[in-house]
């Protein structure tokens, strides 16, 4: 009638009815309005991980503090939330926040190299090099949706600690 809505209904397969917890899940495991972005809502994801770091400058400790809670979280809500968006949805991106936020750990948080580690996470968490894509096709639900970006992270924070080694 009056077209199709923005964020697709979440109802809960028993009752096919909203809850509030549907809502509070799909909210968390999209970052609200971001999974929805019509091109690349991955990167966006990501792109909203390095503008927090970047802005608010964390120690590695809060980071650290910060990272488990997010990552438990994204594996619950991305586990529901697949369920109906589909199998690991491009709509889900706390996985990205997640990934990044690894990448970023020990590292100086500088400019320069938070858009390195943002642009590393990214062509990891794109190109899935072994053993992501693995992990990416051998756990399901929402464990598989953040283990494969939490290993992208950690090759892109690999590399940063290779790079600042050498230099």
């Amino acid at each position: 009638m009056y077209g199709r809505p923005f964020v697709p209904a979440i109802r809960n397969p028993g009752t096919g009815y909203i809850t509030l917890l549907n809502k509070m899940q799909h909210a968390i495991a999209t970052m609200g309005f971001i999974g929805y972005l019509p091109y690349a809502p991955g990167t966006f994801g990501s792109a909203a991980g390095f503008l927090l770091v970047l802005l608010t400058k964390p120690a590695d400790l809060s980071v650290l503090l910060v990272l488990l809670p997010v990552f438990l979280l994204g594996i619950i809500t991305s586990h529901n939330t697949e369920k109906h968006l589909g199998k690991d949805s491009g709509h889900i991106v706390i996985d990205e926040l997640c990934g990044y936020l690894i990448s970023v750990l020990f590292v100086p948080k500088t400019f320069g190299y938070l858009l390195a580690a943002f642009v590393l996470f990214r062509v990891f968490d794109i190109v899935k090099p072994p053993p992501i894509r693995k992990i990416d096709e051998m756990v399901p639900g929402g464990a598989g949706i953040m283990l494969d970006d939490v290993m992208a992270g950690v090759y892109a924070n690999a590399c940063l600690q290779v790079w600042m080694w050498l230099t």
